[in-house]
């Protein structure tokens, strides 16, 4: 019908895509890759989080091939089939480091591809010359070589794809890799389920390699699924198995006596060598750590065998660790609903990256970030006022004196006086050199504040102390010493264009603007970025961030006010938190409230953690999205408390999912906290 004929050019135009991306992959250095920019043709320069997404896909499935070759290598032949295989380079790649002595690659795609491919290669003297002698004619099999076969055949056909191997000759009693990278997603449960236990029914000996999506019900997970469902492709498998315990399953159900999984967090963290992360780490200027563990946190792999002895196991022999079920999400003591805040959604405000800050009661200023503006996604330029009235939140307006905000994000705002706020830090792009301090200056009073017109001057500040201000994702937070009069801003943490993490500190006195040397005892914190911290007891709370091996951290740390100076001390919570960064935090009556941010559970995601301050007493809650008709992305958000409320007013946060567009979350949202403070 034309519905299936253009559902299958949605797929093969998504195999198309994915190769132009590994080809950008590629020209950056992430992957090792010479043959793909001749079956690709046309090539475009991707972002570094899709770079780093392509890398992480291809080392694990490189990282599963080796292995299956290397243990097979005393078999007189073997076979790859490749299923959905598109203008993948696997055979040239492996025929060039002489992995094919005696393996025979099989390469299965719709016959527009299979033959398009055939084309190609006849076409590249370099890949012929690999190849060797090629014979094939138009229709089931286009390209047949010694050790190189392309098969045109439908996948969700069986009977179409015995006859397509049963002329291209291959052989169901040696041993025999599967590959399905992105393939069985796209095809109706029933009929990938048939292709697995077809597979495991008919080869005696064979492996399973599957690379696909997972998670579909988080935000990340729903933005993934409206992404291609758009593209004509939808995820038509993902709801029956939705993650890796499901997955394995699934291949157990079906003939295969082996199987594990691991998302791509796993793997990079427990597959990679240290060496080998650090060198892509630092390949380009990067800044989208939350989008790179959110993808990589959706997206598994997956090997299943049989008939083999011993079983084989790639990922269990190179992770012993996680032989145990995947999942590390805390459990849940119940959930805090979330509302629409306002009325009427202010797009000004669909941003991430920015700074909310309450500098009147009930006046929220926002500054920064980047987002909708003008009927475009850039830097934000513009300010946005929220006003309470009568429960609700509405817009008001913020005329700017003398210059515009400069674009700069992941900064921090500190109002340290009445109608006058510090602005440290911050950046417009992670290749450039982080910004300094700005004033902000607005009405001291409440009377002052006209929804229809209200004034903020910026004023930009060139002070001696403006080195330790170059820096961004750190925190700022009040502090008293040796008497009110005495003010400072802490600052701690976060990063700059030539260090991806700082573990430094400095107190910045508030009047004066220069730093000043206070004793510090006690081991420090390491080093972090994109953490939390909160005034309390005249310190400092440090929660969470993200470190220097990009790992997020679950220490909560406490810089404790003394006589002459402060202390470092670590506070213990029971359980222990969950690691977590670009989250927020507040305290109120001696809870510290932890709210949203990325860890690497895929289920569920980060809620609103309350920690007991008094007894270190740790309790998870989910946040309600029921009444909400957009998924609601907590992370590179800002959040405001109301005290007296005892309500959380969540603003922005998104991000650039993948290749999947940018998410923004439409309006603000509202928390009420009395029932969970109050069981607490």
């Amino acid at each position: 019908t034309a519905g299936v004929v253009a559902l299958f050019r949605q797929v093969q135009c998504t195999g198309g895509s994915s190769a132009v991306s590994k080809c950008s992959a590629a020209a950056r250095g992430y992957i090792h890759d010479r043959f793909l920019p001749f079956l690709v043709g046309r090539q475009r320069r991707r972002a570094p989080l899709v770079h780093r997404g392509y890398y992480i896909r291809a080392r694990a499935v490189d990282h599963c091939i080796q292995d299956f070759l290397l243990r097979t290598c005393r078999h007189p032949r073997t076979q790859i089939l490749s299923l959905g295989a598109g203008f993948d380079s696997l055979y040239f790649r492996l025929k060039d480091l002489g992995l094919l002595s005696h393996t025979v690659v099989y390469e299965v795609d719709f016959p527009s591809v299979a033959s398009q491919k055939a084309a190609l290669i006849r076409g590249v003297e370099e890949l012929l010359a690999l190849v060797g002698d090629a014979g094939g004619e138009p229709g089931i099999v286009p390209l047949s070589a010694g050790d190189y076969k392309l098969l045109g055949a439908d996948l969700s056909q069986l009977p179409e794809l015995e006859r397509a191997l049963e002329q291209a000759g291959v052989d169901r009693e040696v041993p025999t890799l599967f590959i399905a990278e992105v393939v069985l997603a796209y095809m109706e449960s029933s009929r990938s389920d048939a292709l697995l236990c077809w597979a495991a029914e008919h080869f005696l000996c064979a492996g399973f390699l599957l690379y696909e999506q997972l998670g579909p019900q988080d935000p990340f997970g729903r933005v993934m699924q409206q992404h291609f469902a758009r593209r004509g492709s939808a995820l038509r498998s993902l709801a029956q198995y939705p993650d890796c315990g499901t997955q394995c399953s699934r291949f157990l159900a079906r003939g295969w006596s082996e199987c594990s999984a691991m998302d791509m967090n796993q793997f990079f963290t427990c597959c990679t060598p240290e060496h080998e992360q650090q060198r892509v780490q630092a390949l380009e200027p990067f800044d989208e750590y939350e989008e790179w563990h959110l993808k990589c946190s959706h997206y598994f792999v997956l090997a299943a065998s049989k008939g083999m002895e011993p079983p084989w196991t790639p990922l269990l022999s190179a992770a012993p660790c996680l032989a145990a079920p995947v999942g590390c999400g805390p459990t849940l003591s119940g959930s805090v609903p979330a509302a629409c805040a306002m009325n009427s959604a202010v797009p000004g405000l669909r941003r991430f990256g920015h700074r909310s800050v309450l500098v009147q009661p009930g006046v929220v200023l926002t500054t920064g970030g980047f987002g909708q503006e003008e009927g475009q996604h850039r830097r934000a330029r513009s300010c946005q006022l929220l006003l309470r009235c009568g429960g609700r939140w509405a817009a008001g307006s913020v005329r700017m004196q003398s210059s515009r905000w400069d674009g700069r994000l992941y900064h921090t705002v500190s109002c340290v006086a009445r109608g006058l706020a510090l602005v440290v830090g911050g950046r417009t792009s992670p290749s450039s050199a982080s910004l300094g301090m700005l004033w902000l200056k607005f009405p001291e009073s409440c009377s002052a504040w006209d929804p229809a017109d209200i004034s903020v001057e910026l004023v930009s500040l060139q002070p001696s102390v403006e080195a330790a201000a170059l820096r961004w994702r750190h925190s700022a937070t009040q502090v008293t010493f040796q008497g009110e009069s005495q003010q400072y801003l802490f600052l701690f943490g976060g990063r700059s264009a030539t260090q991806p993490v700082l573990g430094d500190w400095h107190f910045l006195h508030t009047q004066e603007l220069s730093c000043s040397v206070i004793p510090v005892e006690g081991p420090a914190p390491e080093g972090r970025h994109s953490h939390s911290a909160c005034s309390w007891k005249g310190g400092v709370l440090v929660a969470g961030g993200l470190g220097a091996a990009e790992q997020p951290l679950g220490s909560l740390c406490f810089l404790e006010q003394l006589e002459g100076g402060f202390r470092w001390q670590v506070l213990e919570t029971k359980p222990p938190l969950v690691p977590r960064y670009s989250h927020t935090a507040h305290v109120h009556h001696g809870r510290l409230l932890l709210v949203g941010g990325v860890w690497l559970c895929l289920s569920p995601a980060p809620g609103v953690t309350v920690v007991d301050l008094a007894t270190g007493l740790s309790l998870d809650y989910a946040i309600g999205t029921e009444h909400l008709e957009w998924p609601l992305m907590l992370h590179n958000h800002s959040s405001v408390l109301l005290p007296e409320e005892e309500e959380l007013l969540l603003i922005g946060g998104g991000g650039n999912c993948f290749s999947f567009g940018t998410h923004l979350n439409l309006e603000p949202v509202s928390l009420s906290l009395r029932h969970i403070l109050a069981s607490h």
